[in-house]
């Protein structure tokens, strides 16, 4: 994360975001960690452990916790890889940098952005499980009555000097918000854009003031926790050992994934007619913008695991959706 101080208005958000009764349907998904298992690639007695160790008689892990790690580690560097940069565009536009004011412009983008995400994600079962968790986010800001707004939403109630001394800086920040985020929910809703989850997550955090650095790493740490809670359920390491694995093993794991990615930009560039299109921000500023995908783009970087989790509906009997 960024060194910059944490303000109370960021740290009462991350505590918000990060709660896991949030109503966004993950605990009905695995990430392919169920596929993963049944495919028998736990069932190694002695995996590559993770651990340094310096001496053949200390304490070893159980396997199964070898091979959770394992696959917390290569789960979280191509997650971080593919979304991270998306996290950021988002921000950006959401921000008003550039072209990206709020508004139609910010939405074409958001939308653009939304597809590419759509293209590199290959297989069926992380679409639909990205997608299912991307509307219950956006669902979760606008989520409203006749009478009464719920969710993320300032209540209607509630007077803007009351909202003001709750959360500063958050209920006045931007009086579009609301408007934008219902106007994208309804694209997705319509099948105008796929509404993916990592596409959402920004947007939402962005619609609460969350800065873009402590939105993707609060992004990374939740799909890590999510893994461990999928794990508990599959009966690859305990409740007490994951929480033991939470605190001493994940932190690392997802400040390297993060500090690896967080410097891959996408910017949008006008050409032809206007049109955008995705291209990597040079430092010389050239207008000549491309996009070197090995180098610059987001990417999948762990194709085994993409093929996997693909495999997940030919599963006999399985109790997640992805």
């Amino acid at each position: 994360m960024d060194d910059n101080a944490l303000t109370a208005k960021e740290a009462y958000l991350l505590l918000l975001l990060s709660d896991a009764n949030l109503p966004t349907g993950s605990f009905v998904a695995s990430s392919g960690l169920e596929s993963y298992i049944k495919h028998g690639f736990f069932s190694d007695r002695s995996p590559e452990s993770p651990f340094a160790s310096s001496s053949a008689t200390d304490p070893q892990p159980p396997h199964a916790t070898v091979a959770t790690v394992n696959f917390l580690r290569d789960s979280l560097q191509t997650y971080a890889r593919s979304t991270l940069a998306l996290i950021q565009g988002v921000h950006e536009a959401m921000e008003g940098r550039g072209p990206g004011v709020l508004g139609k412009t910010a939405l074409k983008e958001i939308v653009q952005l939304d597809g590419l995400y759509e293209a590199m994600t290959l297989n069926h079962v992380a679409r639909r499980a990205s997608k299912a968790q991307g509307v219950a986010l956006l669902t979760l800001y606008t989520k409203a009555s006749e009478t009464y707004h719920m969710g993320f939403s300032r209540p209607s109630w509630l007077p803007d000097s009351e909202a003001e001394r709750a959360l500063p800086g958050i209920a006045l920040q931007n009086p579009n918000h609301d408007t934008f985020v219902h106007e994208l929910k309804s694209m997705v809703r319509r099948g105008d854009t796929p509404g993916h989850l990592p596409i959402c997550w920004a947007v939402l955090s962005a619609s609460l003031g969350l800065s873009t650095q402590r939105s993707q790493h609060l992004h990374i740490f939740l799909h890590a926790r999510a893994l461990l809670s999928a794990s508990v359920r599959l009966n690859t390491v305990g409740p007490y050992a994951s929480q033991q694995l939470l605190l001493h093993v994940v932190k690392p794991l997802v400040e390297d994934a993060v500090r690896r990615c967080k410097d891959i930009r996408l910017t949008f560039v006008e050409k032809g007619k206007g049109d955008l299109v995705v291209g990597s921000a040079e430092a010389n500023g050239d207008d000549d913008w491309e996009l070197d995908e090995e180098a610059d783009g987001p990417a999948s970087t762990w194709p085994l695991g993409e093929i996997i989790a693909g495999r997940h509906d030919l599963q006999h009997s399985r109790i997640f959706n992805s």
